[in-house]
């Protein structure tokens, strides 16, 4: 997987090219990366890094390892970036736990799950076709659905999250979030609303 660059499609074309081209490519994936990364964190590293750190660390792989992968279909450039992840917050894992040893059982563990949460994310966007047109509107609406869910409110955020992405149930959500089963189911419908109004806009 890991070889030369190659895109079905180039950059953004009000990019500059060469690096700035590079950057504006890897930006878009910016938002998406964050929320996989979201749920990979442990209560225990609350306040020592957080998803911005370790996507931060990904774009920045990204952007070096840029002449060092071959892919010409989207889900192939998802892989890597999942991948690159995935290295990232295990290795964030392992400083602040104080365990330099590389675990690369816990690497695909993590790159596991984080590959489940896209699927999930994913299954909040229209079905599209597998033609590289419906690809490619595909792609654009789960960066969008990714910039959207990153702007609502982090109630409304959280409980989507939970429910569509960690896949827990009213209660598990309740207890986590410290509210009644009703509240929670009502604010479930009110994020999703929230949510379907702010994509159609």
């Amino acid at each position: 997987m890991m070889t030369d660059m190659a895109f079905d499609s180039p950059p953004p074309t009000n990019a500059l090219p060469g690096d700035d081209a590079r950057t504006q490519w890897l930006l878009k994936y910016e938002a998406w990366l964050r929320l996989l990364a979201r749920n990979e964190i442990d209560s225990r590293f609350a306040g020592k890094f957080d998803a911005s750190d370790a996507v931060q660390q990904t774009l920045m792989e990204a952007w070096k390892g840029w002449e060092n992968f071959r892919g010409d279909e989207e889900p192939q450039r998802l892989a890597w970036l999942r991948q690159i992840l995935a290295h990232q917050l295990a290795h964030l894992a392992r400083h602040y736990a104080g365990t330099q040893k590389r675990d690369v059982a816990r690497e695909v563990s993590i790159e596991h799950t984080l590959h489940q949460s896209a699927q999930r994310l994913d299954a909040l966007l229209p079905a599209r076709d597998a033609s590289p047109s419906g690809q490619a509107v595909a792609t654009e609406q789960r960066l969008q659905l990714a910039e959207v869910l990153e702007r609502l409110p982090d109630d409304y955020r959280q409980v989507i999250l939970l429910r569509n992405i960690e896949d827990l149930s009213h209660e598990q959500i309740a207890e986590r979030m410290g509210r009644s089963v009703g509240a929670v189911r009502m604010l479930w419908v009110r994020a999703l609303a929230a949510l379907r109004d702010a994509l159609s806009d």
